[in-house]
């Protein structure tokens, strides 16, 4: 895999610096990654799309890897997050791209999709289904009451408390969501772990646990997107072992995306780019076939 030869670039967006990787020229494709990950989540997604024709650009979120980490919480709320990414298009002077999310990175090209909609030309989510603004209460009332699955959004709420339990032991934390959250723990080496664990030790963690500190604020000022529906075509890929984001909380999502197109691999858990990449690469070069080189 040929990391070393992709293009790193780093463009001013939405008042940040954002870092990016890219390959080849055709159609764009953007990547945005979920928690805690990079834009190194993408490393096999990047050739294979490259090789069809197809321009994959793969991101590094506020906050994450070599893009600027501003301190103020509410600079990570959906806003802002959006606003970045419309930032790239508008930096590498695209009209329109395909949006392709996992986990956050899913909940960013959502947005995206309804507050922009005429710069998003399909959007593909990885494990994230869209049901609009479809909860009554702030998100944190509502996970409250689901039990343990979600107990850990609401761990991330408290500024520094979380940070703590990931400085005493950053590579047994890492660990703790990699391996708890796959299928078989086996998808990462060693030497991927390692890319992971110095960004995270650059970096910190602040950045990144702040998007889960803006999810009751996400909800507050989105009142006016409820049930807005996403247009354009969809595809969205499930996994079978996710421990969270089952496959059955996309029931019913054809309400909100007319032109949805919905799989779902199997024996994989939440890393599904990252677990079951050939997978992943064939329905994305299916799905994107006709914009392809």
């Amino acid at each position: 895999m040929p990391v070393e030869s992709w293009r790193h670039r780093t463009v001013e967006s939405n008042g940040i610096r954002l870092h990016l990787v890219e390959e080849g020229d055709g159609f764009p494709v953007v990547f945005c990654h979920g928690f805690p990950e990079l834009w190194y989540s993408w490393r096999h997604q990047i050739p294979a799309l490259a090789a069809a024709g197809l321009r994959p650009i793969a991101l590094d979120l506020r906050g994450y890897g070599e893009t600027d980490k501003p301190e103020a919480l509410q600079e990570y709320d959906i806003q802002h997050l959006v606003g970045d990414l419309i930032g790239v298009l508008d930096a590498l002077k695209l009209d329109k791209a395909v949006l392709v999310g996992h986990d956050w990175g899913s909940i960013v090209v959502w947005s995206a999709a309804v507050m922009h909609p005429e710069r998003v030309e399909r959007v593909v989510s990885l494990n994230v289904p869209y049901r609009g603004r479809s909860v009554a209460f702030p998100p944190t009332q509502v996970l409250k009451q689901m039990g343990n699955r979600f107990a850990y959004v609401l761990f991330f709420q408290e500024p520094g408390r979380a940070e703590a339990r990931f400085s005493s032991d950053l590579t047994a934390a890492l660990h703790r969501f990699y391996d708890g959250g796959a299928a078989d723990p086996a998808f990462l080496s060693q030497e991927e772990f390692q890319v992971y664990l110095e960004a995270f030790r650059k970096g910190g963690m602040s950045g990144p646990l702040n998007f889960y500190r803006n999810i009751d604020r996400n909800w507050e000022t989105t009142s006016n997107l409820a049930d807005r529906v996403v247009e354009c075509p969809c595809l969205v890929v499930l996994a079978d072992k996710d421990p969270v984001l089952r496959p059955e909380f996309a029931e019913g999502m054809e309400r909100w995306l007319p032109r949805l197109r919905k799989e779902i691999v199997s024996d994989c858990g939440h890393w599904t780019q990252q677990e079951k990449p050939e997978e992943v690469n064939r329905l994305l070069l299916d799905f994107l076939s006709d914009l392809a080189g």
